[in-house]
């Protein structure tokens, strides 16, 4: 079985469970709101209430067809999983206990520097190990893995910070992900692309958003994805350009830029309500 097909079944084992995963957790959810449940809802940008459960379902969907899905060996699909896993564990952690008083990379450290440890501080340096973890998994050199690690972590963070509008960043991670679903990474990526699409219209529809939890794992499964099939030349550029967003991200706002600029505009807004 060829790459790119062992790639769709993997998408489409990563759909069925993720839209499983999905209804099962909403379905708990609906009707007159408990404590647990009520805790799971948020207010989007334009003041409706959405559910956080996509991020759970999301993870849930990469993780079940990593495991299954034609294709990989057994270290690289503990990889992915660990990767997706990890990240979704983090990403809830921030959702459901943190808070808006510090953002990005410049806030969390301005904030280690007067002494208070910021969730988001204990989630990226919680993806960030669980990141080294999965990459260990692939028995490479010691600057590999650690390479390997941080490209991991630096994809869930970077997608994270297109989780501003409905579908951006499930948009932005298929783009991403086409190339790879047309080389050796495409049964590892399947998983992702198919989950990330499954759950897309519901994200676009404003009944739910991917929060931390769903952004942090699909950035670290793609992630992992390139860093369990990529050579290593491409590994390095892929996570110097995964950086240099980062970085920019601090000096520039992603949602201004792509405001500004006509093709990126429509793909944006293309499918939302409003």
């Amino acid at each position: 079985m060829a790459g790119p097909v062992q790639g769709l079944v993997g998408a489409a084992l990563g759909a069925a469970a993720a839209r499983c995963a999905y209804t099962l957790l909403t379905r708990r959810g609906a009707g007159p709101a408990p404590d647990g449940a009520r805790t799971w809802r948020r207010t989007n940008y334009r003041g409706r209430v959405v559910t956080l459960h996509q991020g759970p379902a999301l993870a849930s969907g990469v993780c079940v067809a990593s495991l299954l899905a034609p294709g990989l060996t057994p270290r690289v699909r503990a990889a992915c999983a660990l990767a997706a896993a990890g990240a979704a564990g983090f990403g809830a952690y921030d959702d459901l206990s943190g808070s808006a008083d510090a953002r990005g990379l410049r806030g969390h450290l301005g904030a280690l520097a007067r002494g208070r440890v910021t969730t988001g501080l204990v989630k990226m340096a919680g993806i960030g190990a669980t990141g080294v973890a999965a990459a260990s998994l692939l028995r490479r050199p010691a600057a590999e893995t650690i390479m390997d690690g941080v490209l991991i972590a630096a994809g869930a963070n970077l997608v994270n910070l297109f989780d501003l509008r409905p579908g951006r960043a499930a948009k932005v991670c298929l783009l991403a992900a086409a190339p790879l679903l047309a080389s050796p990474a495409a049964p590892a990526a399947g998983p992702a692309v198919g989950a990330a699409v499954a759950l897309l219209p519901d994200d676009l529809a404003e009944r739910s958003m991917l929060g931390d939890a769903g952004a942090n794992a699909l950035g670290a499964a793609l992630g992992a994805a390139a860093v369990a099939r990529a050579p290593r030349p491409v590994r390095g550029a892929v996570l110097a350009a995964v950086l240099a967003l980062t970085l920019a991200s601090e000096r520039t706002s992603f949602s201004r830029v792509i405001e500004r600029v006509p093709l990126l505009r429509r793909l944006d807004r293309w499918g939302r309500c409003a």
